[in-house]
């Protein structure tokens, strides 16, 4: 059972609030209008300073638009997870040659995801997020990212401030692929 008890300690809490704030990209006073819990008791938390109770935890939990069983890890069995290639999210946008599939589950708090991405000759995306790093894995894109034109080629990758507008385009003849990886909570003031 020490497991357990090490899993719920206000350190091991008060980082999981703090990590899961700020991959929602929320700040201390974002999370207490949100979940009604004081900045200061938020912040004295996240230090793991104290440990929260249940109403309050489950008022952090409602804040981050979790269950408290996902601010806690309850619902979590195991620390390794897998995602089988059957299992991947996938999804994209036909009209504008763009096809997608995460390759990371989408646990509460994870704080980053893997995607590939392909679009055919023509083809673009259009996300947005935090932070995004892209390795060209076939052919060459275009990266518009606020206003300005990159050109990436096999083997360039590139990280840039993803919540700023952005797409790739593929402007050549041939197929290409790139994967992706948005980061929560990490651009760049």
């Amino acid at each position: 059972m020490a497991m357990a008890t090490d899993s719920l300690s206000p350190t091991v809490i008060g980082a999981r609030v703090k990590a899961l704030r700020e991959s929602a990209a929320l700040s201390l006073r974002d999370l207490s209008e949100r979940s009604g819990v004081s900045a200061p008791m938020l912040s004295q938390v996240e230090r793991g300073e104290t440990s929260p109770t249940l109403t309050v935890a489950a008022r952090i939990a409602a804040g981050l638009q979790l269950r408290l069983s996902q601010l806690l890890r309850l619902d979590e069995g195991d620390s390794v997870t897998i995602v089988r290639a059957a299992q991947r999210q996938r999804g994209g946008n036909k009209k504008r040659g763009h096809s997608f599939e995460v390759l990371t589950s989408s646990q509460p708090g994870q704080r980053a995801e893997l995607s590939r991405h392909t679009l055919a000759p023509g083809g673009a995306t259009g996300a947005a997020g935090s932070r995004e790093t892209a390795l060209v894995e076939q052919g060459s894109l275009v990266l518009v990212c606020d206003g300005q034109r990159h050109q990436l080629t096999q083997g360039d990758c590139v990280t840039f401030d993803a919540d700023l507008p952005h797409h790739f385009e593929n402007t050549g003849d041939a197929e290409a692929a790139f994967l992706a990886v948005v980061s929560a909570g990490l651009r760049r003031s």
